[in-house]
C-alpha cells in the first residue's frame, strides 16, 4: 500500500489519537468527533488499528478490518479501545500518557484468498506484507502484517494465528476461509 495520507492528514490522525485516550481518561468517553471539520481523505471511511506502547512494551491494540465509520473517528474510537478496553492490558494510566507511542495502521481492503490446501494458502502469503484474516464456523483470528516481525516463516504465522483463533496448531479443514491485507503505518511522533 503506498503513502495514502500526507505528513499533515498522519500528524492529524496522531494527534486525535493522543487527545482521544486524554479525554478518556478525564472522562471515560472516545472524544467525539465532527467529521466536517477534517479534510475529506479523513472524513472517508477507512479501516484502522490504533497500536499503543509504553517504553517499547506492547500496551494496546484495538481496530476494525472493514471501514465502517469515518477514518478520523475510526482513529478516536480505536485509540481509547485501545487504552481502556483492550482485554490483554490493564487501562492506560495518567502517568503514563506522555510516553505513550501512539502507531497507526490504516488497513487496505480485504482480499479473499483462494486454495486448495494448506501449503496452498502458505504457499500465497507474503511475508512483512500480507495480514491475515483466517476464520473456520465460530473460530476466527487476524494478524496485522507487524506480526511477520516475530513470527517470520510463513507456516509459523498461519500455525500462530490458528492457536490464536482458538484451533490446534495442525488443524485443517476444507472450510477454512482467508482474507489478506496489507497496512500503512503512521509511526509514532515521540
Amino acid at each position: 500500500m503506498s503513502q495514502p495520507l500526507t505528513q499533515p492528514q498522519q500528524s492529524v490522525l496522531l494527534s486525535l489519537a493522543w487527545q482521544s485516550i486524554a479525554h478518556g481518561l478525564k472522562t471515560g468517553k472516545p472524544l467525539s468527533i465532527d467529521c466536517a471539520k477534517y479534510p475529506v481523505d479523513l472524513a472517508r471511511n477507512g479501516a484502522t488499528f490504533v497500536i499503543l506502547e509504553y517504553r517499547r512494551q506492547p500496551r494496546g491494540c484495538v481496530g476494525n478490518l472493514d471501514p465502517i465509520r469515518p477514518l478520523a473517528e475510526d482513529v478516536s474510537e480505536n485509540a481509547f479501545a485501545a487504552a481502556f478496553y483492550d482485554r490483554h492490558f490493564p487501562a492506560v494510566t495518567a502517568a503514563e500518557l506522555d510516553e505513550l507511542d501512539i502507531h497507526i495502521d490504516l488497513l487496505s481492503a480485504l482480499e479473499p484468498l483462494s486454495f486448495s490446501s494448506e501449503l496452498d494458502l502458505i504457499g500465497q502469503l507474503r511475508p512483512h506484507i500480507d495480514g491475515l484474516v483466517l476464520q473456520d464456523g465460530s473460530h476466527h483470528a487476524s494478524f496485522l502484517p507487524s506480526h511477520w516481525q516475530n513470527l517470520p516463516s510463513p507456516m509459523q504465522f498461519l500455525q500462530h494465528l490458528k492457536r490464536k483463533a482458538g484451533l490446534p496448531l495442525t488443524y485443517w479443514s476444507k472450510t477454512i476461509k482467508a482474507n489478506r491485507f496489507t497496512a500503512w503505518r503512521i509511526p509514532s511522533s515521540s
